[in-house]
């Protein structure tokens, strides 16, 4: 008799630096819990950022910016994603890092610029006639193909629309068959087609078709109620960016030429100013009857110290224009030159706009709190550990950083399961750290044996 066993159809899931941190970790009264949603420690910061939330929500922070300052490792890139975990998926949330704005192909100022718009929502609402409902039959029609030869084309297609109230067979085009197929669309699926566009999306599949599987990749809704043909509101996010490329790239033909010509220029190109401002134009009398709602996102720039004196100066122009997102700048600097300049200045930020700047400070976390952090980041990691080994890494943390700890867990883990151990011990944390230097450890080995290196 042959027994097989049943694998685990859990979803695995890349695992980064933050995965864990799922919010801000406040309570009713937006105060931190010491250890919530994936964050520990850091109370006066992430309350901090809960007012930020409370803000962005209210539209009251629009075109000001938040800096988050303290040493590496305590915890300012997990704050930003917290934040962006707060907000929601519908706001907007773009991160980017100081370096990026270095480019070959545009400017300085225009990476900069392009990143804001990506950082600005716009909710399109939208009535629409529409027919919606569970589709029944999808029936394509073929006739003799006018090339000639064998060859057959779709002539049109029929498809049967269902929802509570009644049933409508539609005849549709054979462009809207190509869509069906491009959505997937099949017997069961509950989908609503556009009558002016013929556009065609799909909401999923019909509930009646649920079954009683515990782990499913399908999304199952409702029947649609009412009548197969009605006016629908259709809700649409977009960024500012999204229209700036949808108008700046040039419809080309359809020949084959064209279509080699795009496929081959795929260099980037800057967007001028004049189309920014029409764009913009459209966007506020969209605002203005109530078609459209401005949604600031949220830019967070990492390293800001990274940015040169010409992109602070442009940055203070872009945070005073009306479409402006929240912008959070993170740094690790003291006081340091600012780039281009030979002005040494905290942060290495221009005093002028640190002015108008919150700032927000982390500090380096106690040993308590790294020890939160270590045991958590082992569940995320299913990492089987034991308590001595988390005050073994907690110790080596406080000597040197919290993410070098974290970084020794893994292969600590590898070195149990070859010396056949089901939970990582204070002896397989105590030989990966002789065999992973940190980098104080290294500095100074490099300080020591200096005249056996090259120079």
């Amino acid at each position: 008799m042959k027994i097989e066993e049943v694998k685990s159809t859990t979803k695995s899931q890349r695992i980064s630096a933050h995965s864990h941190v799922k919010g801000l970790g406040l309570d009713e009264e937006q105060r931190a819990i010491r250890s919530a949603s994936g964050l520990v420690g850091q109370e006066q910061a992430r309350e901090a950022s809960g007012i930020i939330v409370e803000l962005i929500r209210r539209k009251k922070m629009a075109g000001r910016a938040v800096l988050l300052a303290g040493p590496p490792g305590t915890g300012k890139t997990a704050l930003a994603l917290a934040v962006a975990h707060e907000l929601g998926s519908r706001v907007p949330f773009c991160p980017m890092v100081g370096s990026e704005v270095y480019s070959t192909e545009i400017k300085k100022t225009e990476v900069l610029m392009e990143n804001f718009r990506r950082a600005i929502g716009l909710r399109i609402k939208e009535v629409k006639e529409v027919y919606e409902g569970e589709v029944t039959e999808m029936t394509p029609t073929e006739t003799e193909s006018s090339y000639g030869g064998y060859g057959k084309t779709i002539s049109h297609v029929v498809i049967g629309l269902r929802t509570v109230k009644g049933t409508k067979q539609l005849k549709l085009d054979p462009s809207i068959y190509e869509t069906l197929q491009k959505e997937k669309v099949e017997v069961g699926d509950v989908i609503y087609i556009e009558a002016n566009s013929g556009g065609v999306k799909r909401q999923g599949r019909c509930d009646t078709y649920a079954t009683e599987y515990d782990l499913e990749t399908e999304e199952y809704v409702p029947l649609p109620k009412g009548d197969v043909h009605k006016k629908k509101e259709v809700v649409q996010d977009v960024t500012l960016h999204d229209l700036d490329i949808a108008n700046a790239r040039p419809q080309g033909g359809q020949d084959i030429l064209s279509i080699m010509g795009s496929l081959i220029k795929q260099k980037q190109t800057e967007i001028t100013d004049k189309l920014r401002r029409e764009i913009n134009k459209v966007v506020n009398k969209y605002i203005d009857q109530g078609i459209a709602e401005l949604v600031p996102g949220v830019l967070f720039i990492d390293e800001v110290h990274m940015l040169d004196i010409e992109c602070f100066t442009y940055l203070h122009r872009a945070l005073e224009s009306p479409l402006a997102p929240i912008v959070i700048f993170a740094t690790n600097r003291g006081r340091c030159l600012i780039r281009g300049t030979e002005i040494l200045s905290p942060h290495g930020m221009p005093l002028d706009l640190l002015d108008r700047i919150m700032i927000i400070r982390t500090l380096p976390y106690g040993m308590e709190d790294m020890i939160d952090i270590l045991r958590i980041r082992a569940k995320v990691e299913h990492l089987d550990i034991t308590e001595d080994s988390l005050q073994t890494l907690a110790e080596i943390g406080n000597v040197s950083t919290l993410r070098y700890a974290v970084q020794l867990m893994t292969p600590a883990n590898i070195l149990a399961r070859i010396n056949g151990k089901e939970q990582i011990e204070k002896e397989e944390i105590e030989e990966v750290r002789d065999l992973f230097l940190d980098a104080k450890s290294s500095a100074l080995l490099l300080k020591q044996e200096d005249s056996k290196y090259m120079k």
